[in-house]
């Protein structure tokens, strides 16, 4: 029974939205699920995701919280 986590950010994917949606979610749990069945012939009907989103201030990058390290990112002129 293979169990599968998704972790991503809880920032929309589209202006203004806060979280994924349900349709993105539904997608991934298929998606994932229909790649575990076609690469290790797990059936679906066996197959558990869990989708975890993070909070944004419950994660970082490059040893900062990540809004100050995308803060940095910004402040740095291309080239």
């Amino acid at each position: 029974m293979p169990i599968v986590t998704i972790q991503i950010t809880r920032e929309g994917t589209e202006p203004g939205a806060e979280s994924a949606t349900a349709e993105q979610k539904a997608a991934l749990i298929q998606g994932v699920s229909r790649l575990l069945l076609d690469v290790l012939g797990k059936p679906m009907e066996s197959t558990f995701v869990v989708i975890d989103e993070v909070e944004l201030e419950n994660w970082g990058w490059g040893g900062l919280p990540v809004e100050q390290f995308r803060a940095q990112r910004r402040s740095r002129p291309s080239g």
